[in-house]
């Protein structure tokens, strides 16, 4: 399975055209695993193997306090691969501080010294400081040319008053207004969002302008909200593109123990009913001889406004079943299937 550049989107009004898969690094940071660095040096191989260039990867500062975009970078220089064969998203708002001590850990059979650790910089001077950390990691030749100020929902959800979180939002803004600058300077190409709280995306794009927006654990099979499918339409409407991430529920769709990144038990009273969802839609996957990833893949990108779905991956072995299961359609009896169990809405109009 190859995606080509015909598969692509214009990726709003930015001029940009975008495969329909985003391929997330957040493996190449370790974040949840350590992963050898020949197996990340495969999994970006992969990357480029099976979608025409440009190939488009996101990353964030956050992740492994810089080690994402170390390794992209030097993933990218080992195997030569031209600067415009590829379209980085960079997510910025933390910067990498050196740990004092460093600590010792054993994981995955090995022991591994954390050397750095990462501290929430989201202000004027704060993006541009962790701007310029993103374009020294990823190396001289490679610059992110789609950048956002990452998890502005957490910033704002730690407000202790409201005159607390007024000072916070103000401080989103300076951080806008430093993006937009580079912007302007020609130092990248668009300037974005992207958060779990969707009503934050809303209210930050009523206070600056955006040409993308990522929604995560919002969109999904399982929840798909009209005021969001309303706020998606205006946004498309306005020529903002959507990227879809998280469609999994952090993987607790696909069968994870994780739901939005929080352990969850079958046993707990708040928690069955997900459990309760999960089962019946797994069963009416099968049914259908549908993968429950390849369904909440292609219902990521039902929605007119979108135009990627993004897919992380610590294996190099998955990317060729991620891009399959973003370019093969489902069965439309499917849809129609989950609707009459009452799995997917109703009256959501763009599927079934």
């Amino acid at each position: 399975m190859h995606l080509s550049a015909a598969d692509f989107r214009p990726l709003g009004s930015t001029g940009l055209r975008v495969p329909p898969i985003v391929f997330g690094c957040s493996a190449l940071g370790n974040l949840y695993q350590v992963i050898p660095d020949v197996a990340k040096l495969e999994i970006v191989s992969e990357w480029f193997e099976r979608v025409a260039s440009p190939v488009f990867i996101d990353t964030a500062g956050k992740y492994g306090a810089g080690l994402a975009m170390e390794m992209l970078g030097k993933a990218l220089a080992k195997f030569e691969i031209p600067p415009d064969d590829v379209l980085i998203s960079s997510k910025l708002g933390w910067k990498r501080t050196p740990l004092t001590t460093p600590e010792p850990t054993f994981e995955a059979g090995v022991w591994i010294d954390i050397e750095h650790d990462a501290v929430q910089q989201i202000s004027y001077e704060g993006i541009r400081e962790c701007y310029d950390e993103s374009c020294r990691l990823l190396g001289e030749a490679y610059r992110p040319q789609l950048v956002s100020v990452h998890d502005p929902d957490e910033y704002l959800a730690v407000a202790t008053t409201p005159d607390d979180r007024r000072r916070r939002f103000d401080d989103i803004v300076d951080a806008y207004r430093a993006l937009t600058e580079l912007k302007q300077r020609g130092d990248m190409q668009a300037v974005g969002v992207g958060a779990k709280d969707w009503r934050v995306i809303q209210e930050i794009d009523a206070a600056v302008p955006l040409d993308w927006v990522m929604l995560a654990n919002s969109l999904t099979v399982m929840r798909h909200p009209p005021e969001l499918l309303a706020f998606v339409e205006k946004l498309a409407s306005r020529g903002i593109a959507i990227i879809n991430s998280a469609v999994f529920h952090a993987g607790f769709l696909v069968g994870g123990k994780y739901f939005d990144y929080r352990v969850v038990d079958a046993n707990n009273d708040a928690d069955r009913p997900l459990f309760a969802w999960r089962k019946s839609f797994v069963a009416l996957c099968e049914a259908h001889g549908i993968s429950p990833m390849h369904a909440c893949v292609q219902f990521g990108l039902s929605v007119p406004g979108v135009v990627a779905v993004a897919l992380n991956t610590s294996r190099a072995e998955r990317v060729q079943e991620n891009v399959a299961a973003v370019s093969t359609p489902v069965p439309p009896q499917f849809w129609a299937t989950l609707k009459e169990e009452g799995l997917l809405a109703n009256d959501y109009p763009y599927v079934g």
